[in-house]
C-alpha cells in the first residue's frame, strides 16, 4: 500500500465516527476523493458521495459505511459517574478497564470504564452494559454536565497500530476500512477509461439502522450496487470452523453467497479474480447479509447487489484486526471488475430472447 493511502486510512481510523456523528470523518473522506471525482455531493442522511461518469446509462454504486459502534450516555449520577447504553452492537465485555472519550457538543471528556477489583469479587459472569460506568474523575454531577449531556456518544480512546507490518489493529475497522476501500477504488478508476458510471459512497448509520444505504440507493437509483464491508475471520483460537466456516486474514476478499446476492455480479467478480490470479474466499448469507446491501437492494424498483467483505478478527471490539494485503487485494479486485464492464451487461437472472 502506498504511504499516502496508508496515512489516509489511519486518519480515518483515528477520527471518531459513531452512528449519527459521522460529519467529521465524511469531511475528510470528501477532501480525499474530490481531486479524483467528476463531482461530489452529500445528502440528507449524511452520506458522502463521489461520482465518475455521472451521465453514463449504467451506474454502479460502491458503498462502504464509515460509522463505528459506540456507547451512548443515558444517566449521570450525583457523584459524577456516567452510565451508558449501546449505540450499535458493541461488546460490553471488551469494555472493562478501557479508556474512553465522551464526545460532547463543544468538548471531549476523557474517562475510564471502571472495574470492580478482584479482591471485592470482580465482575459478575453475566454482566451487561447496564453494569458499566465511566469515571472521569469528577466529584459531583455538575462537573460532568458542564461538558456533556444525556445522548452524547462514547468511543474507546484507542490508537490504531501495525502488527508485524502486516496487520492493522484498532477500533472501528468495521467499517472505516470499507469507506477507505471505496475511496481508493474511485481514485484508481479515475485513471481508467470506463464504460460505466461509478458512484462511490461513504454511508452512515449502518451499525444502527442502515438508513444511509437506503438514502444512497434511493437517491442515486443505480443499475447495481456493491457493499464493501467486513466479515468474521475464523482463523484464531476458540472459533468453531465447523460452525462458522474457514475465513482467514491474508486469504483474500470474501464474496457472499445467498438469496439476496445477484449471481451475475458474483460471476463478474470471480472472473476478475481469476484474471488477477487472486485467491478469494466465501461466506454464506442465506437470507440476508446484515450489511448495507440489504437496504440498497429494496430501494426503488429494486437494485441487484453483491457484497465484498474484508476478513476481520475480533468484531466490535477495541482490537479489531485486518490484513493490509487483503485491503490491497479487494481494491485491485473491484478496479479490475469495474473496468471490465461494457455497460451493456444484463443483471437479470433470466434473459428472454
Amino acid at each position: 500500500m502506498e504511504q499516502k493511502s496508508l496515512n489516509f486510512l489511519f486518519d480515518l481510523l483515528h477520527t471518531p465516527s459513531p452512528s449519527s456523528l459521522e460529519m467529521n470523518i465524511q469531511k475528510k473522506w470528501l477532501e480525499y476523493v474530490k481531486p479524483h471525482a467528476d463531482s461530489i455531493q452529500t445528502d440528507g442522511a449524511g452520506n458522502a458521495i463521489a461520482k465518475i461518469n455521472p451521465d453514463a446509462d449504467f451506474q454502479l454504486l460502491l458503498a462502504g459505511h464509515c460509522d463505528e459502534v459506540a456507547f451512548i450516555v443515558n444517566r449521570i449520577d450525583d457523584n459524577g459517574f456516567i452510565y451508558i447504553d449501546k449505540m450499535g452492537g458493541i461488546n460490553p465485555k471488551a469494555a472493562i478497564g478501557m479508556k474512553v472519550e465522551i464526545l460532547g457538543e463543544e468538548s471531549t471528556l476523557q474517562g475510564v470504564i471502571g472495574v470492580n477489583a478482584q479482591h471485592h469479587g470482580g465482575m459478575k459472569d453475566d454482566f451487561d452494559v447496564e453494569d458499566l460506568f465511566i469515571d472521569c474523575g469528577a466529584e459531583k454531577k455538575s462537573e460532568i454536565t458542564e461538558h456533556i449531556q444525556i445522548g452524547d456518544l462514547v468511543v474507546y480512546r484507542r490508537q490504531s497500530e501495525l502488527l508485524m507490518g502486516r496487520y492493522v489493529s484498532g477500533r472501528g475497522l468495521d467499517n472505516r476500512t470499507g469507506a477507505f476501500i471505496v475511496a481508493e477504488v474511485l481514485r484508481r478508476l479515475k485513471e481508467k477509461n470506463l464504460n460505466i458510471g461509478v458512484c462511490a459512497v461513504s454511508t452512515v448509520n449502518e451499525e444502527t439502522n442502515m438508513g444511509g444505504a437506503y438514502f444512497a440507493a434511493a437517491g442515486l437509483e443505480p443499475t447495481c450496487a456493491i457493499a464493501c464491508d467486513v466479515t468474521f475471520a475464523t482463523d484464531y483460537p476458540s472459533v468453531d470452523k465447523t460452525k462458522h466456516g474457514d475465513v482467514r486474514l491474508g486469504g483474500g476478499p470474501v464474496l457472499a453467497k445467498g438469496a439476496s446476492i445477484n449471481r451475475k455480479m458474483n460471476q463478474w467478480l470471480e472472473t476478475a479474480a481469476k484474471k488477477l490470479d487472486m485467491p478469494i474466499q466465501y461466506e454464506l448469507t442465506p437470507r440476508h447479509t446484515g450489511t448495507d446491501a440489504d437496504k440498497m437492494r429494496v430501494t426503488g424498483k429494486g437494485v441487484p447487489v453483491s457484497l465484498v467483505s474484508l476478513p476481520l478478527r475480533y468484531m466490535h471490539s477495541p482490537v479489531e484486526t485486518v490484513s493490509i494485503a487483503d485491503i490491497d487485494a479487494e481494491i485491485e479486485l473491484l478496479v479490475e471488475m469495474i473496468t471490465s464492464l461494457k455497460g451493456t451487461e444484463s443483471l437479470k437472472p433470466i434473459d428472454i430472447d
